[in-house]
């Protein structure tokens, strides 16, 4: 293997630790709750943490850095609209989310909530609502595989078909065996990892280019519209980056960190924790990229490398101005922002699979160990699937990442977010906006109108669907008097 050694035994020590985190997670599951969402027992930091680290994948440190090296500041409209959505669903889905999941039936999963929420006897809004979050899933979690097997390629010299099996192998492990609390455990961890490496990196190569007004005199030399945020940019095209942050509202394994919370209380606290941890991260990301411009500027002999593939500005500034060591734990952090999303994916693809079909449908009364069993053989099989998938990293379906997001955002978010501020929401009306949400992503993605991205008027055009089917009929009774409750428990307790 092309490698320095302590970069091979950082990576070595720090798989190991999250392998372990797994175990000790192993000793605390004893019931399919605690492997779906540990026993609701996450304090605000755990849940603040593992909901921005389950959030941030590769692309943190690879995608976003590459893409301002690239064009500037221009491509960091991203960032803000992630920034904007994800603080507005820390404020208005978080708590509530939280208390209303308890009041319907004590959900497990999304399509558990939305199946308890509408008295949906039919079982229709559970198994579309689960076989969206399996089909979508899967494709993220083939992505994800790619980007640990693109690392560990790179940075061993391995074959990809070899690094394949060794980036998927430690996160199959530990969310395995450990389920939700190894998952929201190692989380912790690694956005710890992400946020040092995310501070640290870009004022060292401040350090190595003379300062602020230096950096900031090459930048400009390189090309002075890197200043310029509307660079190359159009009025659809900033909505349509800034359009990303609708898609929090319906992200299932960020949701599914609120249902984890030990109590509402936590929320606000875990919010605060959550947003100063991703606008450091965000900072850090753009600063990575557009402090590399001078960098690679200033020094084009080892400039190579960065030029063929924009997305390695941060691994190889990493290489070049860290010890060894530290360089280690560095691209540590690349592998911890794979593993963290992708082990969370791995475990709501089980969720479905374990308690919205197996446990709903198959053996309505398995005990709780073989429910457990269940779940872990679920994750050994959807990450064999995306395994497959990712087989071929140049295979299409690795591309619809951005669709997934769009289908999740658009097909879940507006139902999420009217389902825990408006009473008068039918269980037709949440049927209408998964599938007007949904296909609106689809039929807007085929035909690419406007240049907009799908998600928002997928996302406009759900929730218009949700208010004028749900006014067509009336919730019931009990659907009512449960909604009140919960409310007036989060408002007691926020």
């Amino acid at each position: 293997m092309s490698v320095s050694n302590p970069t091979l035994i950082t990576f070595v020590i720090y798989i190991a630790a999250m392998v372990l985190i797994g175990f000790m997670a192993y000793r605390s599951t004893n019931n399919l709750s605690d492997y779906i969402l540990g026993g609701r027992s996450l304090g605000s930091v755990v849940t603040a943490l593992s909901a921005g680290a389950s959030d941030m994948s590769g692309w943190l440190l690879m995608g976003l850095p590459g893409a301002i090296y690239m064009s500037g500041l221009s491509e960091s409209w991203i960032a803000i609209g992630l920034i904007v959505g994800a603080y507005l669903n820390w404020l208005f889905v978080a708590g509530r989310l939280r208390v209303q999941t308890e009041h319907n039936g004590d959900a497990l999963t999304l399509p558990d909530y939305f199946s308890s929420r509408f008295e949906d006897k039919s079982g229709l809004l559970r198994i579309i609502s689960a076989v969206v979050i399996l089909v979508f899933f899967t494709i993220y979690c083939a992505s994800g595989i790619v980007a640990g097997a693109r690392l560990f390629e790179s940075t061993f010299g391995m074959s990809y078909e070899t690094a394949l099996w060794a980036g998927a192998a430690a996160t199959i492990a530990y969310t395995f065996v450990g389920g939700f609390l190894a998952v929201s455990w190692t989380d912790t961890v690694q956005a710890t990892l992400m946020i040092f490496a995310l501070i640290l990196t870009p004022i060292i190569v401040l350090l190595a280019t003379g300062g602020v007004d230096t950096t900031f005199l090459a930048i400009e030399a390189k090309n002075p519209d890197n200043f310029n945020m509307l660079k190359n940019t159009t009025f659809i095209g900033i909505i349509s980056l800034m359009g990303w942050g609708l898609g929090y509202f319906g992200q299932p394994h960020i949701l599914a960190r609120f249902m984890a919370a030990d109590s509402v209380k936590s929320i606000a606290n875990a919010r605060r924790i959550s947003m100063t941890w991703m606008i450091l991260c965000l900072g850090g990301t753009v600063a990575v990229g557009f402090f590399g411009i001078a960098y690679f500027s200033a020094h084009p002999e080892v400039a190579g490398p960065v030029n063929e593939n924009h997305e390695r500005v941060f691994i190889e500034l990493a290489k070049l101005l860290f010890n060894p060591w530290i360089a280690g734990v560095l691209l540590s952090a690349i592998l911890a922002a794979v593993m963290s999303t992708l082990s969370c994916q791995l475990l709501v693809c089980s969720s479905a699979l374990t308690e919205d079909f197996y446990k709903t449908f198959l053996r309505k009364n398995a005990s709780q160990l073989e429910l457990v069993w269940v779940g872990r053989a679920m994750v050994l099989v959807v990450a064999l699937i995306a395994i497959a998938m990712a087989a071929n990293p140049n295979n299409r379906v690795l591309g619809l990442v951005s669709y997934a997001w769009a289908g999740f955002g658009a097909a879940f978010g507006p139902v999420v977010l009217i389902s825990v501020i408006w009473k008068g929401m039918t269980r037709n009306g949440a049927l209408a906006g998964i599938l007007v949400g949904a296909i609106t992503v689809i039929v807007w993605k085929h035909f690419e109108l406007l240049g907009l991205y799908e998600i928002i008027p997928g996302f406009i055009f759900a929730s218009l669907a949700i208010y004028f089917v749900s006014k067509m009929g009336a919730p019931t009774a009990g659907m009512v008097e449960r909604f009140d409750a919960a409310e007036k428990d989060y408002n007691l307790n926020k």
